[in-house]
């Protein structure tokens, strides 16, 4: 009887082993500081930047630069969004629209989302998709914008833009 017992317990520390080494290649999705913005259109660009980057570097991806220009046209994006109610990347204004007429001339990728009621979920729901996790987490891009609009009913519409030459995408 105290045989079975035994193999039991090292199944289940076996089990238990396999599990913290699974836990421990997971993504890791950063938790804002108690300081960090109520809501989430009051999230600073120092805040934003730190979420994304810390994503970034806990999935061994580079640091990018926040970017205004990116910022606006990802802000064009989150309202259009929320005044139609609808999640699309083109709404009637393509992505190569909303970011010349911001004053942004390199590639770019865009990830938006609908509904997350704050930065680390949103995160999570990107890096959960394996198109948007690309975008997110590409050496290609630099920089970024990210915004949040409400639409009606509370319902919260995000958009982020990653930017950078066009030289990265050749050959």
């Amino acid at each position: 009887m105290d045989a079975p017992m035994l193999s039991t317990t090292r199944r289940g520390f076996i089990i238990l082993g396999a599990a913290a080494a699974v836990a421990a290649c997971s993504t890791t999705i950063p938790v804002l500081p108690k300081s960090a913005s109520s809501t989430p259109e009051s999230l600073s660009d120092a805040e934003i930047l730190s979420a994304i980057n810390a994503v970034r570097k806990a999935n061994g991806a580079p640091q990018w630069s926040y970017n205004s220009q990116l910022e606006d046209a990802a802000r064009s994006q989150a309202r259009l969004m929320a005044q139609k109610n609808t999640m699309s990347h083109d709404l009637g204004v393509t992505l190569r629209q909303r970011v010349t007429t911001a004053g942004y001339l390199g590639a770019v990728g865009e990830n938006v989302g609908k509904g997350y009621t704050s930065l680390p979920a949103v995160i999570q729901g990107w890096m959960d998709s394996s198109g948007h996790r690309g975008t997110l987490l590409s050496n290609r891009f630099t920089e970024f914008g990210l915004a949040v609009s409400r639409g009606t009913g509370g319902k919260l519409y995000w958009a982020m833009i990653a930017g950078g030459s066009f030289d990265a995408w050749r050959g």
